[in-house]
């Protein structure tokens, strides 16, 4: 060999070992959610994408898979396990498939107002970091559904009206199923991509969700009233698997959840906004808001304590629920006296 040749090829070496010029491989996350393309969850999250590839300079990015594509959440929880896919955007149906303690959090009529939940969020998160990555995945942040109503094409006035609905349930969830066992309801199981078509077709004719994605999945169209009563608080987060976020480089890890944090408190807060708009909208279309007297909320509230007793154990440990009542209770008084 030439002595121009070696030079040549210990130049070509030399320029792939100097830094910067050849640094990890690009990480393409692929991420999957139920959210459509065009809502405000799928906006923020493309606007997050675009700021990890900035201050990642393209080294990490997400490829994202919105309106159920992907399948049902419980769809994607498998796909990640194969690693066909990486990360997801989940409600807690999805991310009680992890780590069922979570469900706590969508705990029936647990929650009264945000505030209650971002103290009792901000309290908690740390634990459930630590066991979502006891399992394998990383916590980028909550992205939480909101409050949850019941919707129907059937007048509810009371509770002795709901055991005669066509209540549709999310399939495999023991949290709606205990909610719906308390307030003497049996509903129908179903994917929530089955929902729209089964409304159309009177297999069902009552819902539960929020008024973003009411109107964002389109429901909204096929029911007339929605009623006062905040069922739940659903909760939701984004997640990715460590199989992928361990090929990260560490400092990129920390670009990816710091951004993480930003961008989604900015979704929870702009979901709250929209959640006000959509109410208003599906009102202004026609549906009528009913409200349940003093006394049927008192007899909801205790269905619902009912509901939460009954799961302990079985999705959380007794110990958990306790000591977010407890708080929740310790924060109620001290609101209350300032």
């Amino acid at each position: 060999m030439s002595k121009l040749n070696l030079i040549t090829i210990f130049v070509i070496v030399g320029c792939f070992l100097l830094p910067g010029n050849h640094s990890e491989a690009v990480t393409i996350i692929k991420f999957a959610t139920l959210a459509p393309e065009g809502s405000t969850w799928l906006k923020i999250m493309h606007e997050y994408d675009e700021a990890v590839q900035k201050a990642t300079q393209g080294q990490v990015k997400f490829k994202l898979y919105p309106g159920g594509v992907a399948g049902d959440e419980k769809d994607v929880m498998r796909k990640i396990r194969f690693n066909q896919y990486h990360s997801g955007g989940f409600t807690g149906v999805g991310l009680g498939e992890i780590l069922p303690a979570v469900r706590v959090l969508d705990a029936p009529l647990l929650f009264k107002d945000y505030a209650e939940v971002d103290h009792i969020y901000s309290l908690f998160t740390p634990e459930f970091e630590n066991q979502f990555k006891q399992k394998g995945f990383t916590l980028l942040g909550w992205t939480q559904v909101g409050f949850i109503y019941i919707l129907s094409q059937k007048e509810i006035r009371t509770m002795a009206d709901l055991p005669g609905v066509k209540m549709w349930t999310w399939e495999g969830d023991p949290i709606s199923a205990a909610t719906f066992k308390a307030l003497g309801i049996s509903p129908i199981p179903l994917p929530v991509t089955d929902v729209l078509t089964s409304l159309q077709t009177n297999l069902i004719d009552t819902v539960y969700t929020g008024p973003l994605a009411c109107v964002s999945l389109q429901w909204f169209t096929k029911v007339k009233y929605i009623s006062s009563i905040k069922l739940t608080y659903a909760t939701g987060a984004v997640l990715v698997s460590d199989q992928i976020f361990k090929k990260i480089s560490a400092a990129h890890q920390k670009v990816v959840k710091d951004l993480a944090q930003k961008y989604f408190r900015q979704l929870v807060l702009q979901s709250r906004k929209d959640d006000e708009t959509s109410m208003n909208l599906m009102l202004q279309n026609g549906l009528k808001m009913i409200t349940f007297d003093p006394n049927e909320e008192i007899r909801f509230n205790t269905a619902g304590k009912k509901a939460r007793d009954s799961l302990s154990g079985k999705l959380y440990s007794a110990d958990l629920l306790h000591k977010i009542e407890a708080e929740l209770k310790k924060f109620r008084t001290q609101t209350k006296d300032n």
